[in-house]
């Protein structure tokens, strides 16, 4: 069942590189696609923000199972291509997500920590900070 995820975010092309930052975007694509065919992930999405002043210029999310999320950080092949957009695109980052049905579950575990800290947790707080 896919419900984790990779956010492999990415802003703009440091100045100069814009030629091998399409290069590096083109073999990502391409490396994200055999990871599908070969069953390292479920899925795959790609994103390309209109610009918007922030930050964040576009993203692909791999999808998969927790094993198969997990086993693509160690990925020889995954980290090299992290290592190559690291040096050619600014805010490149690689975040685990959950997605689809462990939606729920992350949502109810909040959900009891919430209840943990209690009605009114908020003026507690800043009484502690001299307030």
């Amino acid at each position: 069942m896919a419900d984790r995820a990779l956010f492999i975010g990415f802003g703009v092309p440091v100045r100069g590189r814009e030629e091998r930052a399409i290069e590096v975007f083109n073999e990502f694509v391409e490396l994200l696609g055999r990871m599908q065919s070969d069953g390292r992930i479920a899925s795959m999405d790609v994103a390309l923000l209109d610009p918007h002043g922030g930050d964040l210029g576009g993203f692909f999310i791999a999808h998969g199972s927790e094993t198969q999320c997990a086993a693509l950080p160690n990925d020889e092949e995954f980290r090299r291509a992290t290592i190559d957009a690291s040096l050619i695109v600014e805010n490149f980052g690689v975040v685990p997500a959950v997605t689809g049905e462990a939606v729920g579950r992350e949502m109810a575990m909040y959900s009891d920590a919430v209840k943990k800290v209690g009605h009114g947790a908020h003026a507690l707080a800043g009484a502690h900070d001299g307030g």
